[in-house]
């Protein structure tokens, strides 16, 4: 028998996902979720820290690429549109990454406390992450905090948006839609 059960990852949290489903998530555990996918808790272990990493696994990376994306996009850019052109590259990429389970994991996280809680923690660091790559490219500190937000604000407007309906516009559109919404109603004011 092989020392890693392959597809184990992808069955643990097709596992997690149906259970959070069916019963909430407040009222599923690990085990539950493992003997539904018919794997051990140790396997669990290698690919989950607990629970709700199921539904957040890789969101510690996401500060550091949208940084980055900001720091790489074209020096001429205002930093505006570096923050637009960074939401989208990073976006579409975690886009098709997740695509399979967007849907039902935006469903999960709006129906816990708790996950709107560790989703809100979540984009503060990614906040701090795109304010400290604006100031880097030169925004003022007032200018570069207040695009952080509005950047954060932007991605998850788009996020969802585009879980709603992923096969109806790729991800980079939806940013530039939610964009070009903000944009739209300052202008009327």
């Amino acid at each position: 028998m092989p020392r890693w059960e392959q597809g184990a990852e992808e069955r643990l949290r097709e596992a997690a996902l149906a259970l959070f489903l069916e019963h909430g998530y407040e009222n599923v555990t690990v085990a539950q979720i493992t003997e539904r996918a018919g794997l051990t808790r140790r396997t669990f272990s290698r690919y989950f820290a607990d629970k709700r990493d199921v539904l957040f696994a890789g969101s510690d990376q996401l500060p550091a690429a949208l940084a980055d994306a900001v720091l790489k996009a074209d020096a001429g850019l205002t930093p505006f549109e570096a923050l637009l052109t960074a939401l989208e590259r990073v976006g579409d990429a975690l886009a098709a990454r997740v695509a399979a389970h967007a849907a039902q994991r935006q469903a999960i996280v709006d129906s816990s406390a708790d996950l709107q809680e560790r989703g809100r923690t979540k984009f503060a660091a990614v906040c701090d992450a795109l304010e400290a790559a604006l100031r880097q490219r030169g925004a003022a500190p007032p200018t570069a905090g207040l695009l952080a937000n509005v950047g954060v604000a932007i991605f998850r407007a788009a996020f969802g948006r585009w879980a709603e309906d992923p096969d109806a516009a790729a991800y980079s559109a939806r940013v530039r839609e939610a964009a070009d919404e903000l944009t739209h109603a300052l202008d009327r004011r």
